[in-house]
């Protein structure tokens, strides 16, 4: 019997992370190509291939990072693909798939569903049908939320047409909570840094959508008894409190008397804008204050939290809060000599330990060698270039502002980085990988000195 073209593909990708890759991959060139329209340009004039490949990868792997001004450059139908390609992005390529899959046929194939699980870090495939609707449902909800309250700010505070200012409510609530970061006014969000109606639900956006499904469901089933709370929610909300803390003291007490930055703002305002920048960091990309003229303290506490960066199984990006969690848990273990790690009255598993090292370890020699190659690309600092490598890793979007000023070759890196970034180091190694390899046999153990 002849097999089905659909049948052909399904016996060329045996592992999950390869569908997850090719998906993401064409969704980009599909992206692409509309980019590249003349429709899409608000000129009427077809947008260079090398800008239309960055702003879609950017888009699908929700960064922010662009090289022509979004707002300014694109139409209203070049803006439409973008928001579609971030809400595909952000919901998931996989996820998105198993959702038609099971409204077309109602029900979901066996290997959809493990490639769906991939994605949305699912624990069991007997809940799948139920964790996708609810990631659906909640998405949509929370993005509807977040659209009203900028929409009522844009037209009775700031005088937009009615349609206008749902078109821009919409727009950045779905940018804000897949933490795309992509803003239609050429300076971002500057000009609304002392604005609390509009900063926090885009901020709040940013937060839920980083913290991670499984943490959020469980958030909503049990927020009132934390004792309950599995190891990945304590992990995710603990170390998310304590570097969204981190990041307002920082930017705050640094930038208060900077004359670039903070320096012209009052004191409510200071803090609102130390606040919303120690946000962003998270992975969203948005910026209320002008990154170029930060101090360089400042740009190295944001290097730190992007590599960070937000929860697992979430639309924000970086080595994810429970890999660093997990990492700092190791460390004290070690301190205190005990033989086992453990966390929450838990004992973490030896392969999370491992995971969390190598996904670590990746994203540091990813992050290593693409700034060295971006040096020998461009005449831009170490810091500049530290930034902007970092920024596309941890899917973030924040720049100093040289994104529209590197060479051809410069920009295809940092869109490769970006798309490494967002599919995971360990999602795209282990999909290059041709298959599983098991070892039928121990090695004698032997110890060696580190340190």
């Amino acid at each position: 019997m002849r097999r089905s073209f659909s049948q052909m593909l399904l016996d060329r990708f045996q592992h999950p992370a390869q569908v997850i890759v090719t998906a993401f991959a064409a969704t980009a060139a599909v992206g692409t190509g509309l980019l590249a329209t003349p429709w899409a340009a608000e000129s009427g004039i077809g947008t260079r291939v090398i800008d239309a490949f960055f702003t879609a990868v950017s888009a699908v792997c929700v960064t922010g990072l662009v090289t022509v001004d979004t707002g300014g450059h694109w139409s209203a139908f070049g803006e439409v693909v973008i928001l579609v390609l971030i809400q595909a992005g952000g919901l998931g390529i996989m996820t998105l798939a198993t959702l038609f899959a099971m409204m077309i046929s109602g029900r979901a194939g066996l290997r959809a569903r493990m490639w769906a699980q991939a994605e949305t870090k699912s624990p069991q495939l007997s809940d799948l049908r139920r964790v996708i609707g609810n990631v659906v449902a909640f998405t949509l909800a929370f993005e509807v939320l977040t659209a009203v309250a900028l929409a009522a700010r844009f037209a009775f505070g700031y005088g937009e047409p009615p349609g206008r200012a749902v078109y821009l409510g919409l727009f950045h609530a779905v940018s804000a909570f897949n933490n795309a970061g992509f803003g239609l006014w050429p300076d971002n969000l500057v000009r609304f840094a002392t604005d609390p109606w509009v900063c926090l639900p885009i901020a709040a956006a940013v937060v839920v959508g980083g913290l991670g499904y499984p943490v959020i469901f469980e958030l909503r089933r049990s927020w009132r008894h934390p004792h309950r709370w599995s190891v990945l929610t304590r992990i995710t909300v603990v170390t998310t409190l304590i570097l969204l803390l981190f990041g307002f003291l920082v930017f705050t007490i640094t930038e208060w008397a900077n004359p670039k930055t903070l320096g012209p703002m009052d004191a409510p305002g200071k803090l609102l804008a130390g606040f919303f920048a120690g946000v962003m960091p998270r992975t969203a990309g948005f910026n209320s204050l002008d990154i170029a003229g930060m101090r360089p303290t400042s740009w190295l506490a944001t290097d730190v939290l992007m590599f960070i960066g937000g929860g697992s199984a979430g639309t924000a990006g970086g080595i994810k809060v429970t890999t660093f969690g997990v990492l700092a848990f190791i460390v004290w273990t070690e301190l205190r000599g005990e033989p086992h790690v453990n966390a929450g009255h838990r004992r973490l598993a030896t392969t999370v330990q491992r995971q969390a090292l190598a996904i670590a370890l990746l994203g540091m020699a990813l992050v290593t060698v693409s700034t060295y190659a971006l040096l020998a690309l461009t005449p831009h600092s170490l810091g500049q270039i530290l930034f902007e490598v970092v920024s596309a890793v941890g899917t973030v979007g924040l720049s100093t502002g040289i994104t529209a000023d590197l060479t051809p070759a410069g920009q295809i890196l940092v869109a490769l980085l970006m798309f490494a970034g967002r599919v995971g180091p360990a999602t795209l190694f282990s999909a290059l990988a041709l298959r599983d390899r098991r070892r039928r046999y121990e090695l004698p153990e032997e110890k060696v000195i580190v340190g």
